[in-house]
């Protein structure tokens, strides 16, 4: 069973959202928002569900604490607000959030996008086997303004067929890349196959290989 952990100060609403969703998730929650990065490391969720207006830590800040952290930035957020303002839903979504849900929950809906992602994140583990490794890299490439670019990074997620990591340039979907590793030694050509926190200065994108040479550290899923 999947597992879920909801961050709400509301009692009623942790109760309406155990409720409607025990009988498909196992359930973590809290409705402390200053616990909820430490009950992410020890409990290690599918996914998140957050409010917004919380009591000493919001969920804007919340939502930027879980990207900025290598393992917690792989658990896609949902989050679940009364805020019914157009511009919380942008600035969530940018902050890497996957879906926004205004009070009354449709509940359907949310069960549909969360299976959605997480059976997306199936597929993609069963494709590949992913390791945590950090390793400098260089992407080459033309950002999503047609201007070429050239940024050391490195990444601490990686598989035989693509790689996690972090880039200031802005790049659109399916851009490709050309990747090194070690300095200048060519690793392959890879396009972006996902933006994690689209909008963000520490915006992550996964890469996929389209081609790759023996420099790059795995070879076989």
């Amino acid at each position: 069973m999947h597992k879920l952990l909801m961050v709400d100060d509301d009692p009623a609403m942790r109760a309406m959202l155990r409720l409607r969703l025990s009988d498909t998730y196992e359930i973590v929650e809290t409705g402390e928002p200053e616990q909820a990065l430490a009950l992410a490391l020890s409990n290690k969720p599918d996914a998140i569900l957050m409010d917004l207006m919380m009591p000493n830590c919001s969920g804007f800040e919340l939502c930027q604490s879980l990207s900025a952290l290598s393992y917690t930035a792989m658990i896609p957020i949902f989050v679940v607000s009364g805020g019914a303002d157009g511009k919380y839903k942008e600035h969530c979504l940018r902050l890497g959030a996957k879906g926004y849900f205004e009070k009354p929950v449709n509940f359907v809906a949310l069960k549909k996008s969360i299976q959605s992602e997480l059976n997306g994140k199936a597929a993609e583990r069963r494709a590949h086997v992913r390791v945590r490794m950090h390793m400098p890299i260089k992407l080459q490439g033309a950002d999503a303004e047609g201007k070429p670019f050239e940024e050391s990074t490195a990444t601490d997620n990686i598989s035989a067929g693509g790689f996690l990591c972090s880039c200031k340039a802005n790049l659109m979907k399916d851009t490709i890349v050309a990747v090194y590793v070690a300095g200048d030694r060519l690793a392959g050509r890879a396009r972006v196959a996902r933006r994690e926190s689209p909008g963000a200065p520490w915006q992550k994108y996964g890469f996929e290989f389209l081609e790759k040479t023996e420099e790059w550290v795995l070879q076989t899923s």
